[in-house]
């Protein structure tokens, strides 16, 4: 990749039609990238007081924006991140390697406990929240750490489809504010719906695991990952829909 000049970056790619086409496609694919991000910020706010969740999202996802804006400026060193390190089983780790697997066992855990959690929920022993209310200090720590290993990915998928900084600032600045939108709405409906919650965590489970292969080397499409989620996310709405159905109808019965 060439060198980018961040102190006089140019604008020539604006009369050039492909270079539009790459903006809307690297938006697309930032946003959904950060479906990732925005369903584990959602849960784990949930578990802050009411009157603190919507100051933890909005400081979650501004923390998210700034530091994938710093990376971005940063871009020849987040590059080099990508070179192996050293070889294991065959397998060249690189930093981004290790980054993603350590975020994958992070996420794994987080899951685990949670579902843990949500199974068994007199047992606060075992608990990632225990008998107390998380902080909000702790809150946005947790969400600091996954917040960098979205980013990287996030910023060196973008890298991999332009070389214009200037796109790759617009779509990161668009698919955060599209998080920023759609957090509280998000939030809300898992809130609402305890089933949700569980499907939810299993998504975050997946990812996590999807993470720890692709650092291992085992790249796996992210079209299917987000096909089993969006059809998983269909079968429940249409468990929700007959749920909602049938307490209609036993209203009407009595």
């Amino acid at each position: 990749m060439p060198i980018i000049d961040f102190l006089a970056p140019h604008f020539d790619w604006f009369n050039d039609p492909t270079a539009w086409v790459a903006l809307l496609t690297l938006v697309v694919l930032e946003i959904v990238l950060g479906i990732d991000n925005l369903i584990f910020i959602s849960i784990l706010t949930n578990k802050l007081p009411p009157e603190q969740q919507p100051r933890a999202r909005f400081l979650g996802i501004s923390a998210a924006l700034v530091m994938r804006l710093v990376l971005l400026a940063t871009i020849s060193f987040i590059v080099q991140l990508t070179a192996p390190l050293f070889t294991l089983f065959g397998h060249g780790f690189s930093w981004r390697d290790l980054i993603l697997i350590a975020g994958g066992l992070f996420l794994v855990w987080k899951a685990t406990k949670e579902i843990h959690h949500t199974v068994d929920p007199n047992d606060h022993k075992d608990s990632m929240v225990g008998t107390l209310q998380m902080s909000l200090g702790g809150a946005i720590f947790q969400i600091l750490l996954l917040d960098l290993v979205f980013s990287i990915d996030s910023i060196i998928t973008a890298v991999g489809m332009t070389d214009e900084i200037a796109i790759m600032y617009i779509a990161v600045i668009a698919a955060v504010t599209v998080m920023m939108l759609a957090a509280t709405p998000l939030a809300n409906f898992i809130a609402k719906n305890p089933t949700i919650v569980m499907l939810a965590l299993g998504f975050l489970l997946m990812i996590g695991m999807t993470l720890i292969a692709d650092g291992m080397g085992f790249h796996v499409p992210k079209g299917y990952i987000y096909a089993a989620m969006g059809f998983s996310a269909l079968v429940e709405g249409l468990n929700m829909l007959a749920r909602r159905r049938k307490k209609g109808g036993s209203g009407e019965a009595h």
